[in-house]
């Protein structure tokens, strides 16, 4: 009997060893995760570093040095030629409407890639494309058929472009004698025109297919083209004498 009882027992430990091994402790704390490899945690420092620059947050205190330029001398120059009583009177820049009018895609499509990618480098903002709204036979242009792409920039992007246009884009115009003053539309709203889209520094001339020309349009709250006049050329416009 006692060799029977001692039998069971090392049946039993041998069940519970697993093999005569020690007994797993169930109580044993978990090994702990490498840090960087949980599931909450994976790869969210290498996505940050990997961030475009487009991507990140902008600072909050930056102000373009147009703007700048604008609230610290344009408005009181204004002011004073003009003799405003209220701030709010000074005319200012609302918006900066670029339009490219390519009517060679009806025969060539991809001119409208090529001319999204020039526009999304000298604006900083993806544009529109624009499609015609009826068919015209003689000019094999149907419906809908993209003909050119368009953009409209605010606030710190309107600032930035005409900065980069006043000080570094018309000095590059071949024989440049300065813009002509006679694009305005009776309501200080001016218009201008440029024949080649490499006068801008961020388009890369090598990349060209076709020269591309455009229309710059200046949304303005003078309400008349004297004043509309004066905004642009105290901003740093060369017009033409």
């Amino acid at each position: 009997m006692a060799d029977d009882k001692k039998d069971k027992a090392k049946d039993k430990a041998a069940k519970d060893g697993k093999g005569g091994g020690a007994p797993k402790d169930k109580g044993a704390p978990k090994e702990a995760k490498a840090p960087g490899k949980g599931k909450g945690t994976k790869g969210k420092a290498d996505k940050a570093a990997a961030a475009p620059a487009e991507a990140r947050p902008r600072d909050p205190n930056y102000v373009p040095r147009l703007r700048t330029h604008y609230h610290k001398l344009v408005a009181a120059a204004l002011t004073k030629r003009f003799g405003y009583k209220n701030p709010m009177m000074v005319p200012r820049l609302q918006k900066v409407v670029i339009n490219m009018g390519l009517g060679a895609a009806v025969l060539n499509p991809k001119i409208i890639d090529s001319a999204v990618a020039d526009m999304t480098a000298l604006a900083g903002q993806k544009p529109v494309v624009t499609r015609a709204r009826k068919s015209i036979a003689t000019f094999k242009l149907r419906e809908n058929l993209p003909i050119g792409v368009m953009v409209t920039l605010r606030a710190e992007r309107m600032w930035e472009f005409v900065d980069r246009l006043i000080s570094f884009s018309l000095p590059r115009v071949r024989d440049f004698k300065g813009v002509s003053p006679k694009g305005f539309d009776g309501k200080g709203n001016f218009t201008m025109g440029l024949r080649e889209q490499i006068i801008f520094p961020e388009i890369d001339y090598d990349k060209i297919d076709v020269v591309k020309g455009m229309n710059i349009s200046f949304v303005t709250t003078a309400r008349t083209d004297e004043e509309g006049r004066a905004l642009l050329a105290e901003l740093g416009m060369p017009f033409r004498h």
